[in-house]
């Protein structure tokens, strides 16, 4: 892996500590007939939910000879072939008639409720050439990546949630995690600590309201959780179990890494970025909605683990991201980005803990990484204008879904 010198780090080509790899030229996609592309996305009665981010999809689209604008599922008219899309203002949003698009890149973060009803009809009808195929939960995921014999090594013990399967894993591991298929922000993910007296429970409810109990025994422990299942749970979807990992490299807080890989304009996967997330005091999840703060990723590891030992585990996090997105695109279909959430233990061990089709690209603009976190931004812009140029349609026909 090479090097500029102590600190730095180059991932997919591209520098951890400083400016990114690859050329200008390389990464610009310029396009001699003005292509339109849609952003689906969820749009309610406050708005969007990523206003930011979205804002700057369509200012940058227009820099790059790009139409861009968002629309949801509710904005399609079928019978005229039309879409109302919105692009941003000084003080808000216009929306307009667009004419359909070019390409469309799916940004809809789904979740089981009935606000969401809409959209999966919506996908499943394949009214548009998508930038990215259709993905699935957290567990059914990880049922794919642990398919892979490569894979596993980095796979914490995860299982469907029973009492059997809680007994197993609280006897094997001093710590598990009680988490949502479809959970996001670190809500409604229950932190269990088996302690000599029983349990502690540990967490935050999908209304941001933080628990703390001691429990006396696994019968209790299950009938708790089988209640907090029931409270939390939204629509269909289910609740996992998965080994907790030792991530307090900072005493009283839990730490992990966020990687954000992405296609860029010649539609080979880069890194953007690398940083670490500190969770909130008492916090069980480094959620940055959750109080989290981020550093940076180079810095962080090698104060604690030293300057070689440092190269190690970020090369580990290479390897890791490059084989997921095989394995993942193997099942799915093309894909175009993902946020990895990678646990690195006391000893420097890596883990993968989960990966978002959807990810956010804030934790750059936490650290003041305007030009990384503007990056994040148009790469997705840039990958759907390379397909367009390149003529590749992606589909999420004939591909498996679990």
């Amino acid at each position: 892996m090479p090097s500029t010198g102590k600190g730095a780090f180059f991932i997919f080509g591209i520098n951890c500590q400083g400016d990114e790899g690859g050329s200008e030229e390389e990464r610009r996609v310029l396009l001699s007939v003005k292509k339109r592309i849609g952003v689906l996305t969820y749009r309610g009665e406050k708005g969007f939910i990523e206003p930011g981010i979205l804002r700057l999809m369509v200012r940058e689209g227009e820099k790059m000879n790009l139409e861009v604008f968002l629309f949801s599922p509710q904005d399609v008219d079928l019978t005229a072939r039309k879409i109302r899309g919105y692009t941003p203002t000084q003080t808000g949003w216009k929306n307009d008639w667009y004419a359909w698009p070019d390409i469309v890149i799916d940004r809809y973060r789904y979740y089981p409720v009935p606000k969401h009803a809409g959209y999966l009809p919506f996908r499943r009808q394949q009214l548009f050439r998508y930038a990215n195929s259709r993905f699935a939960n957290k567990f059914s995921v990880h049922r794919v990546l642990e398919q892979d014999p490569i894979l596993r090594k980095w796979l914490p013990q995860t299982m469907e949630y029973s009492r059997e399967s809680l007994a197993i894993l609280l006897q094997e591991h001093r710590v598990v995690y009680v988490k949502p298929t479809n959970g996001t922000g670190g809500r409604s993910i229950l932190r269990v600590v088996r302690t000599p007296g029983g349990f502690h429970l540990q967490g935050q409810t999908k209304k941001k309201k933080k628990i703390s109990e001691s429990i006396p025994s696994l019968d209790v422990l299950h009938q708790r959780l089988q209640a907090w299942i029931k409270q939390e749970k939204q629509g269909n979807e289910q609740f996992f179990l998965q080994q907790g990992l030792e991530l307090s490299l900072v005493p009283g807080r839990t730490v992990d890494a966020r990687l954000l890989a992405q296609k860029d304009g010649t539609g080979n996967w880069r890194l953007t970025g690398m940083a670490i997330r500190l969770g909130a005091r008492r916090s069980s999840t480094s959620n940055l909605h959750s109080g989290g703060t981020a550093v940076p990723a180079a810095r962080f590891l090698t104060e604690h683990f030293g300057y070689e030992m440092t190269r190690q585990i970020i090369g580990e996090c290479k390897e890791l991201a490059l084989h997921a997105v095989s394995r993942i695109e193997q099942h799915f279909g093309q894909m175009m980005e993902f946020g990895f959430d990678i646990g690195i233990d006391v000893k420097g061990h890596v883990w993968l803990i989960e990966m978002n089709p959807k990810p956010g690209r804030e934790i750059f603009r936490q650290l003041g990484q305007r030009k990384r976190y503007l990056e994040a931004v148009r790469r997705p812009l840039e990958y759907a204008a390379h397909l367009l140029l390149n003529d590749q349609q992606v589909s999420d026909e004939n591909h498996a879904y679990v």
